[in-house]
């Protein structure tokens, strides 16, 4: 073989394994993108959990309801905060700001964002023992786990799809994302342990999350737990501007 060959297929496999090096070590950066607080909420909830204190806008309320929101991986949850509150009146509400979001300290990961849910729920549920948990993309990958091993009542994912590694591999692939891939959300995995009514709803122009995913998801839950809607004309990111959205949410046809 030609030595100039040879350096170039030296040269190819050197830069291919750079590019999975550098996805490797910067991988979070590429899937979180963490928010400040706009909305500056003054009724907060604060958990110490594993060496970090993560924060929850709050709109208290006394009696038996809540709801615990998990958002997008780059939303800021408290912005909300008013839209729940209105549609929502009998309720009080938690808005989680993931580690190194809105306040919360310490570095976003599945597992620490797994932890610090099951630590809100724990908290909120002595209180309030209908629990409605709500989850939107990557947030829908924390909620459903979490109904997974926890009583809540209902369950609501908006645009979910069926893994985030299920994703990834979409944009990247050419890279072996299964080895790589530290947080890969696998809310198929958790979906059939779910007993609560389920919800998911998907925006029919999706541009993130295709509609084959959601419904992959959808068919792993056991028969009757879920139902699967679809918001006409919304995309990824405008689906909560639709007022469909949030009849879908208050659990109304």
């Amino acid at each position: 073989m030609p030595r100039i060959v040879i350096v170039f297929c030296v040269s190819v496999a050197a830069s291919y394994l750079g590019i999975c090096v550098v996805l490797f070590v910067f991988q979070r950066s590429l899937i979180y993108f963490p928010q400040a607080n706009a909305l500056r909420s003054p009724a907060t909830l604060k958990l110490s959990v594993a060496e970090a204190e993560v924060v929850a806008s709050l709109r208290p309320h006394d009696g038996p309801k809540a709801l615990l929101y998990f958002g997008g991986n780059a939303e800021d949850v408290s912005l909300s905060l008013p839209a729940f509150s209105t549609i929502f009146p009998e309720h009080a509400i938690y808005l989680l700001h993931y580690r190194g979001y809105g306040g919360s300290s310490g570095t976003p990961s599945e597992e620490a964002i797994r932890k610090d849910a099951l630590a809100l729920f724990d908290a909120v549920h002595a209180k309030h023992p209908e629990v409605l948990v709500v989850g939107r993309s990557v947030g829908s990958g924390v909620a459903v786990r979490l109904a997974s091993q926890r009583p809540v009542s209902r369950l609501v994912l908006v645009t979910p799809g069926y893994s985030l590694e299920e994703l990834v591999a979409r944009l990247y692939p050419y890279i072996p994302v299964r080895w790589l891939l530290l947080d890969k959300f696998e809310s198929w995995r958790y979906a059939p342990r779910v007993t609560a009514p389920t919800v998911l709803v998907a925006a029919e122009n999706d541009e993130v999350i295709s509609r084959s995913s959601t419904e992959r998801l959808h068919a792993c839950f056991a028969k009757g737990v879920a139902t699967l809607k679809v918001i006409a004309g919304a995309t990824h990111n405008t689906i909560s501007e639709s007022p469909q959205y949030l009849e879908i949410l208050k659990g109304t046809p």
